[in-house]
């Protein structure tokens, strides 16, 4: 079976936020499946998608602070800054985080480690609303 289906998320603020159960409230045809995987792709150039620890807020926070860290905003050699000092700093975190993930699919479920969990992580100050494409494919 494939199924693909185009999702929107709500108004997030710059960070990184657990969006796990956001995801599986908008895809219920993934509990037919008995084994299967869940491509999800964002459709955006300035958030990115990553799986990591899904119990300790501070975990995410620490990821803002560091990817802030790695790549810093009003640096002399962006010439890309037509939206703001975060617009090309948010397309590096972007490219260095991945536009998509992968996750395998068991017995109708996400088969995830027991701390693992699906972020968005907003690259942009302000709040905006992202697009996914979710692709379900299995048996």
């Amino acid at each position: 079976m494939w199924f693909q289906k185009e999702i929107q998320l709500g108004n997030y603020a710059r960070g990184f936020h657990l969006i796990t159960e956001d995801v599986l409230r908008q895809i219920p045809e993934l509990k037919r499946l008995e084994v299967g995987l869940l491509h999800v792709f964002i459709k955006h150039t300035s958030a990115s998608l990553t799986l990591n620890e899904n119990a300790d807020s501070s975990v995410r926070d620490d990821f803002e602070s560091f990817i802030n860290h790695l790549v810093p905003e009003d640096e002399p050699y962006y010439t890309h800054t037509y939206e703001g000092s975060d617009d090309m700093p948010a397309h590096l975190k972007s490219s260095l985080l991945g536009a998509s993930v992968t996750i395998p699919i068991s017995k109708g479920r996400l088969n995830l480690g027991t701390w693992q969990g699906l972020y968005l992580c907003e690259h942009r100050d302000g709040r905006h609303r992202r697009q996914l494409v979710l692709t379900l494919q299995g048996e």
